[in-house]
């Protein structure tokens, strides 16, 4: 009877490779892919059979929770699970508002401010700075206090950024409470794979996708409607940037379920390879792998063209004679096609073993549309707008390979901010750059081939970064 008793435990906790693939296979082939339809279906997918909460960093596969449940840890009702899914989506719907509603409304906020042309400039480059600096803290926090509790941290710190930024009555003012918003932001981006990862381990394609979906509308809605919501309010900017705090306090709400869950307990069972007897992994040397470092300069090259397109496209177009009001609707078509691309693109990557191929059809559709903008920028707007907004989708690629290239949940917090900050320092200098040669050479020719030429090392990049490895076998090594 005990030996029986003892095969049972076994069977159920042991979990093949193979099998892992073939459920991460069977959960991202859910044809379904409207906003609506995609966050009911996760839903009812995830109260069906709720998953444990991994409670250690070496716990991160569907095995592991099973085994979790083996030993007498008690699976999340499905109420629970509901909220978790709510509060991703919220959190990643408030992690661009801030940066986008002031680029909608700049000139109204020099203005009023006072502000100097160049502090105007330095502000296009404060996001990736802050985003670079605060990011590399989020492991940490985590660690220290929970990813639940540090993201509701964050979305509390972009709450109250938003509100005083606008009535700060100073350029220095303004700039801190930005900050504020941006250090909120940056270690609520650091830690989302990782909480994907370790509470959906099997579901990391959908929920990515998800997430990446629920970020790319939150950035058009606040792009579209900061102007009109400001003439609504009297033509006042400082109402119209702070009514995006209203969100981000809703924001809050479903992540208090979760601050107090540490996490910091591990379940008694299995030990992730190369954990020690109380189940905990050591510290990876990141930099020893070739993989963290081409996902880095991935992300950093691909969040270099999404600044540049942010800040200068709309540009471009109108100095080709478009009219200023369809050159912002240019604009906010190429922000909108992330919102349905931003939820297949991981799911599709993850049923795939190198996710190179994806990285290469982005970076071909961003080479035409810098082709299109260079030799007929007004004739095929609508085209290049359409096609630059499909190669900006290396964003939620690059979020999925960091779910995809680490096994445990330390290695996606390492991994994650190791590629986010490194990333963001390396996009800093882009739209600077672009600014500079456009002043200079008075036209969009150089820009244009910069941008052109700053894609053909992505897509390298991207390729390496997508092989079938993890960066715990690359660092041991």
């Amino acid at each position: 009877m005990a030996s029986e008793e003892t095969r049972t435990v076994e069977s159920t906790t042991v979990t093949t490779p193979a099998a892992r693939d073939a459920r991460a296979a069977e959960a991202t082939s859910d044809p379904r892919g409207t906003a609506g339809s995609a966050v009911s279906a996760l839903s009812a997918d995830f109260a069906a059979s709720p998953a444990s909460p991994a409670s250690g960093p070496g716990e991160t596969g569907a095995g592991e929770n099973r085994a979790a449940q083996v030993h007498g840890t008690r699976a999340w009702p499905a109420w629970r699970t509901r909220l978790l899914v709510l509060g991703i989506v919220l959190a990643a719907l408030n992690l661009r508002p801030a940066i986008t509603s002031l680029g909608a409304l700049l000139e109204e906020v020099r203005d009023g401010l006072g502000m100097s042309g160049s502090v105007a400039g330095l502000l296009t480059s404060v996001p990736p700075l802050c985003f670079a600096v605060f990011g590399v803290t989020a492991p940490r926090l985590a660690r220290r206090f929970g990813p639940g509790a540090v993201v509701c941290a964050g979305m509390a710190a972009i709450t109250a950024g938003l509100l005083i930024r606008p009535y700060a009555g100073s350029t220095a003012a303004f700039l801190a409470a930005s900050a504020l918003a941006l250090m909120g932001i940056a270690v609520s981006n650091v830690l989302m794979p990782v909480i994907v990862k370790r509470w959906f381990p099997d579901r990391v394609g959908s929920m990515t996708g998800l997430y990446s979906m629920a970020l790319a509308f939150g950035t058009s809605v606040a792009a579209a409607a900061t102007v009109p919501l400001t003439g609504a309010l009297d033509g006042d900017w400082q109402p119209g940037l702070a009514v995006w705090a209203v969100p981000a306090a809703a924001a809050v709400l479903p992540w208090l379920a979760f601050v107090r869950n540490r996490e910091s307990t591990p379940v008694p069972g299995p030990a992730a390879p190369g954990a020690d007897r109380s189940g905990r992994q050591p510290a990876l040397r990141i930099t020893r792998s070739r993989t963290a470092w081409a996902l880095a300069v991935f992300f950093g090259l691909q969040a270099t063209g999404a600044y540049i397109t942010m800040g200068w496209m709309a540009q471009v177009f109108r100095d080709a004679g478009v009219p200023a009001g369809t050159a912002g609707l240019l604009l906010a078509v190429t922000m909108v096609m992330g919102v349905p691309l931003a939820f297949v693109i991981p799911r599709v990557a993850t049923r795939l073993p190198r996710q190179g191929p994806i990285a290469l059809v982005l970076g071909v559709c961003g080479l035409a549309g810098y082709a299109g903008l260079y030799f007929a920028p007004a004739a095929g707007a609508w085209a290049w707008a359409v096609l630059l907004g499909v190669s900006n989708c290396a964003f939620p690629l690059a979020l999925t390979m960091v779910g995809m290239r680490a096994r445990t949940g330390a290695g996606v917090a390492q991994l994650s901010a190791f590629a986010q900050s490194t990333g963001y320092l390396i996009s800093i200098p882009g739209p600077l750059l672009v600014g500079v040669l456009y002043q200079h050479s008075g036209g969009w020719g150089l820009p244009i081939a910069l941008m052109s030429a700053l894609m053909v090392p992505q897509m390298l990049v991207g390729v390496l970064a997508g092989r079938d490895r993890t960066v715990e076998d690359e660092a041991a090594r």
